[in-house]
This record gives structure tokens, sequence and C-alpha cells, in this order.
């Protein structure tokens, strides 16, 4: 089934997983532990991260499997960044075979290591998607939503017509970039609502484990952050260390994830970080796990 079947016949909130394939071999089995461990939260479905610019399209692919041939409903992301239209067929091919009809579209970002054009036919998500949905309709395809911006985007509304252009195009349901102020993720659905667009948005919620791990994902996002919540967390940084910062952190999730179940979001997208025991914690003590 794919999820956006799931999605039509789902009542009670939800818990979905991203996962990333390590890059060393090595860790594969700490992964595969991980990943064993979050099936105590049910969840409704795993995505599977690309990297940048596909450069872990293979073992997103045998990642993928894997967890596919685990009974898990798998979603595979995938770029735009350096793809042709051969090599989507023949990796969508692969997906199938694998046993996975379900893929997160997205724009990508390109490589920071050298210069980079923006070529081809796929310079956009919503291309990705036109052309995923017309080479094979059956397949469940997913878009990024941004509650704030993309640091791209010149405005807030001019966004969220993006990720209206998307759905336009034959997505079936949003995933949103991790945020940390419930009321973006709650305007966002309103103006897709109030355009017309009643799919799925499903909030995206990445749990903070250490004050430098925010500070890189921020620098590379761009999501903003409460003054508030920022202070704390530089507080709790600089008079416990690690530990008071993750502990901030739990709290914050916990009283997130209740907000937005709360507030109506059909389901939570955790961001795992392959951490199993922090996601298990945050679950539980938000009631959804």
């Amino acid at each position: 089934m794919t999820i956006a079947a799931q999605l039509q016949k789902v009542h009670a909130p939800f818990v979905s997983c991203e996962f990333f394939p390590p890059a060393d071999d090595g860790a594969m089995d700490e992964f595969y532990a991980a990943v064993d461990r979050l099936t105590q939260l049910s969840p409704l479905f795993a995505s599977v991260t690309y990297g940048a610019g596909g450069s872990k399209q293979d073992r997103t692919l045998g990642v993928a499997r894997e967890l596919s041939a685990l009974g898990f409903a798998v979603m595979s992301h995938l770029t735009c960044v350096g793809a042709k239209p051969a090599g989507l067929v023949d990796y969508m091919q692969s997906l199938r075979d694998a046993g996975v009809s379900n893929i997160l579209a997205l724009r990508g970002d390109p490589p920071r290591d050298k210069p980079f054009q923006w070529t081809g036919p796929f310079r956009h998500a919503e291309d990705l998607v036109r052309y995923i949905a017309r080479q094979q309709p059956d397949v469940s395809i997913g878009v990024a939503g941004y509650p704030c911006p993309h640091p791209e985007s010149p405005t807030f509304a001019e966004d969220r017509m993006y990720t209206l252009r998307k759905l336009d195009a034959g997505a079936d349901f949003v995933v949103t970039q991790l945020f940390f102020d419930v009321r973006d993720y709650f305007e966002l659905v309103d103006w897709l609502r109030e355009h017309g667009c009643t799919k799925p948005v499903i909030p995206g919620v990445l749990p903070i484990q250490s004050f430098k791990s925010l500070r890189r994902v921020l620098s590379m996002c761009g999501a903003s952050i409460p003054a508030k919540l920022y202070l704390e967390l530089e507080e709790a940084d600089r008079k416990g260390g690690a530990e008071a910062v993750r502990k901030v952190g739990i709290d914050f999730a916990v009283d997130q994830i209740t907000r937005l179940i709360m507030g109506g979001a059909p389901g939570i997208h955790l961001y795992t970080l392959n951490k199993a025991e922090l996601c298990l914690q945050i679950a539980r003590e938000a009631g959804i796990g």
C-alpha cells in the first residue's frame, strides 16, 4: 500500500521516521539496531535520505530494499541535482524491484565543493514531481514544505506558492522541513487550504541533541528559531553542557509535538538522526509511542 493510500485510511495521529544511510560500512549493524528499536513506534512509513547530489544513491537503494523487506512502507528521497531522465527511470525501476512505491521528490542542494548550475529538464522539484507522476502514475509522491521560507525564497507567499505548484503537479502529500514555532506550521496549512489544497501536510520534527548540531542544521536549512528557545539552549550549554541541552531539546520536542497533534496535525515525521533512544523517549513522553 502506498503512503498516499495509508494517509487516506489512518485516523489516529501517526509517527513516521527518517533515516540516513551511514557512510561507513562498519556502522551498518548499529544503524539497523536503531531501526529495530524504532519499530516500537509502529511508524506509518520510513523515509531514506539520498545524499547531496545523489552521492549515496546506492546506499539509499540498499537501505530502502532492506527496510522494505523488514515490512516498512519505505519512501526514498530523490533529488534534481544531476538527474537525467534515463537515470531516473533506472533508479525508479530499481526502487520498484525493491518493493518501494513511494518517493520524496526534492530539488536538493547543489554540491558545495565545485561550481554548479541548474541545467537540464529538472531544475525544480515541481519538474521532478511531474516527470515521476507521468512515468509511474501508481507511485506515491511526497514533497517538502517550508513553514519558514526556503533560504532562497524572497517571500513567504512565493515560497508557499512553490509548495502549491508541486502539489498541483502531482504530489500526494507534504512533509515539512524542520521548524520550531508551531504557528508557522499551522499558517502554512491554512494558506494551502485557503488556496484549495486539502492534501495532507505532515510536520517534520527534529529533536535537538546538542547545541553544536543545532547550529550546524540551522546554517544548512535556514530555519529560524525563537530567541527564547535559543537563549535557553545557550544557557543550558553554558551551565550543564551537552546533557543539559539534550534535556531542554527533549522537553521542547515533547511540547511541540503535543501542540501539533492537539491543533490537528495528522501525525509527526521524526527526523531521527538514527538516534533510537532519543526518539523513543520523546514519543513516549508526548504520548505517541
